[in-house]
């Protein structure tokens, strides 16, 4: 299904993880990714699925989700499967005492942004996403900083 989802967002050469990958992060100990997924109502198929991880605000003191994926198969949706797995990650933040369930979504996604709106989701328009990764992270990481000690953040 991440394939699926890959090549629905018009991205399907940008997926690497392997299945590997993706239970070296959901089995591990402590797990630091989770997932939730739906079957249709002989289980025989999976339909769907919610993939997410623990973030933290500084601003609320607390924890929150952020959602990485939600994807329903297109035989699925409009069954209220969507719906179910974002009910599902709002227990989990009744239950943890998070503040925040959060995700991003694809501009052209009129769809899905018609569906979070209707659940109350509401843009983030003040904030721009930003992201280093391939060279320029490669680069980033082989800086170093002159006077003064260098301290890892966890974050």
């Amino acid at each position: 299904m991440i394939l699926e989802l890959a090549d629905y967002e018009r991205a399907p050469d940008e997926v690497r993880s392997t299945p590997a990958d993706l239970a070296a992060a959901l089995f591990a100990d402590p797990p630091l990714v989770h997932a939730h997924v739906a079957a249709d109502a002989s289980h025989a198929d999976l339909v769907g699925y919610a993939l997410w991880y623990v973030t933290y605000s500084t601003w609320t003191g607390r924890h929150g989700i952020w959602l990485e994926d939600l994807y329903v198969r297109p035989h699925a949706r409009q069954r209220g499967v969507g719906r179910a797995l974002l009910a599902r990650l709002g227990q989990e933040c009744r239950i943890r005492e998070y503040r925040r369930l959060e995700w991003w979504v694809l501009d052209w996604n009129s769809p899905a942004l018609r569906f979070y709106e209707s659940l109350g989701a509401r843009p983030m328009t003040d904030w721009t996403v930003h992201r280093v990764d391939g060279a320029a992270l490669a680069r980033l990481a082989s800086e170093s900083r002159t006077g003064g000690r260098q301290r890892r953040h966890h974050g």
